[in-house]
């Protein structure tokens, strides 16, 4: 007898991590009924080819999951049952934001949806946080490391992850990613492969602060939506419900730094790339506020410029930097210990083919400029 496929419920489902597990979970026929939610509308969201052919034969409902009107409807089945997964992948990522949307967007959305699923026994709710909550250190995190959110995103995450753990009845898996890219981000590592397109169409060195051993490592994001799915089926297949909490990391082997992402990015687009080092990073963080701004403007006149001459006139790409992402915190992770579930690392570190892909998938969907 062939085993009863699981129902899914995916929260934030048209973000970046969420349209590539949704591809995943289609491409794969891993479910019997996907639903996915997010406050954004499915046709202002931009799907590659694969992704328009999977998300066709999903339940797209477009809800704002911070609204607790909203709450209940979406994690009520088709035919009014509960879903036995639900992943929840919706979080406000921006940062630069006053905290209390974080409060709400991040804290507020995750518990009341946990406290759904909870009341209605799913079989299991896994939570996807960020590996940014550890505290800045070269030597890799493990998950009982010390806490030191670096960032107010991580330090809601954080919080909602401590306020999900004392739920009852709520069969939790929290995850830890690192990095995440692949096709579609527009964050993470984007805005320096942006900046790579920029120095290549000016001809100049692409330098970014700090020094080139900074960590900041990363996961591929086939590998996360492989890890979201592997993690459900070994929680349910082990018998965890009522036993607690499980945590793990995700990062990927090549324990990343600056000076792999630069040498990258500088293949990738054929410039010379280096760093500004330690007296001059410390001298620009003394006004970084300035610091930031003179960076801005310096990479969005020639981004401007590429995008007019390339007729593009909306794309979410930019090579604007937040100066959250110019602090000195070293983001090292250890992902090993969800190995020890039978979970295997497919993408082991970052490569010019998968840089190349994202920039691929980019110019497919018009997002990209390719003449100078």
């Amino acid at each position: 007898m062939s085993e009863t496929k699981p129902t899914v419920l995916v929260l934030g489902g048209l973000g970046f991590i969420g349209r590539n597990f949704v591809t995943y979970l289609i491409e794969n026929d891993l479910a019997s009924e996907i639903r996915v939610v997010d406050k954004v509308l499915l046709i202002t969201t931009p799907l590659n080819a694969r992704q328009k052919a999977a998300f066709s034969k999903v339940d797209v409902k477009q809800k704002d999951l911070a609204d607790p009107a909203s709450i209940s409807a979406v994690h009520e089945t088709k035919d009014g049952g509960s879903y036995d997964y639900v992943f929840n992948l919706a979080a406000e990522t921006k940062y630069s934001q006053i905290e209390k949307v974080y409060e709400e967007r991040i804290f507020g959305l995750s518990v009341r949806n946990a406290k759904e699923a909870a009341k209605r026994k799913v079989k299991v709710f896994v939570e996807v946080s960020t590996a940014e909550i550890y505290q800045n250190d070269k030597n890799p995190s493990k998950e009982d490391e010390k806490i030191k959110p670096w960032n107010v995103p991580a330090k809601y995450k954080y919080k909602a992850e401590e306020s999900l753990k004392n739920i009852e009845n709520l069969n939790l898996v929290i995850l830890r990613p690192a990095i995440v890219y692949g096709l579609g981000a527009t964050s993470g590592l984007t805005p320096r492969l942006v900046c790579g397109r920029i120095y290549k169409f000016i001809k100049a060195e692409m330098k970014f602060l700090w020094t080139k051993d900074l960590k900041i490592n990363t996961v591929h994001v086939t590998d996360v939506c492989r890890a979201l799915w592997h993690i459900a089926k070994w929680y349910e297949s082990n018998d965890k419900a009522g036993k607690g909490p499980v945590i793990y990391n995700l990062a990927d082997k090549g324990n990343t730094d600056q000076e792999r992402i630069n040498k990258r990015i500088g293949s990738v687009f054929d410039i010379p790339t280096g760093f500004f080092g330690t007296i001059t990073s410390n001298f620009a963080q003394l006004n970084l506020d300035n610091a930031v701004e003179d960076i801005n403007e310096k990479h969005m006149r020639p981004w401007t410029v590429l995008l007019r001459k390339n007729r593009i006139k909306n794309t979410p790409l930019s090579p604007y930097l937040d100066k959250e992402l110019l602090y000195n915190n070293a983001l090292c992770v250890d992902g090993s210990k969800i190995e020890e579930t039978g979970f295997e690392y497919e993408v082991p570190q970052v490569t010019d083919e998968k840089l190349k892909e994202m920039v691929d998938d980019f110019i497919a969907l018009g997002l990209w400029p390719v003449k100078d």
